[in-house]
């Protein structure tokens, strides 16, 4: 299991790389939180760690972003809050990123937690005033 408590955004890039290398062998995590918690925040602060110099922001409407590292690696961050059903997602083919070996962001996992693969690892994040606490571990 993995946990810190950051006090500032500042602190976000070092958590990530430590996320990062706590869970060396994880493609996909799963972002739990509150609205405005920080969720895509932290995910655009690993995305910076894994090497994306892209623009980022929450695929909120498209349900999925894709950028490309500086070695050309494919990352995928999606958001599942306008998600209306299972069906959509499996016919949006959305199941089949999360089996591509590539890195997955997924906002909002609890409404297709099916799509998930069992070793996807949990991210949660608690917003406490200004501080959050941020806590990953495996699903299963």
């Amino acid at each position: 299991m993995f946990e810190v408590s950051i006090t500032s955004e500042v602190e976000l890039e070092t958590t990530a790389r430590s996320m990062l290398i706590a869970f060396p062998d994880a493609r996909t995590f799963a972002f739990h939180g509150e609205m405005g918690a920080g969720k895509t925040t932290f995910i655009k602060a690993i995305c910076r760690q894994l090497g994306v110099t892209d623009q980022m922001s929450s695929p909120t409407f498209s349900l999925v972003n894709e950028y490309i590292t500086q070695n050309g690696q494919q990352i995928f961050h999606f958001d599942f809050y306008r998600l209306r059903s299972l069906d959509e997602a499996l016919e949006a083919g959305l199941e089949d990123y999360f089996y591509s070996d590539a890195y997955c962001f997924v906002e909002w996992p609890e409404k297709a937690p099916e799509l998930l693969p069992a070793e996807a690892i949990d991210v949660i994040i608690v917003a406490q005033g200004s501080n959050r606490l941020i806590t990953a571990k495996p699903t299963s």
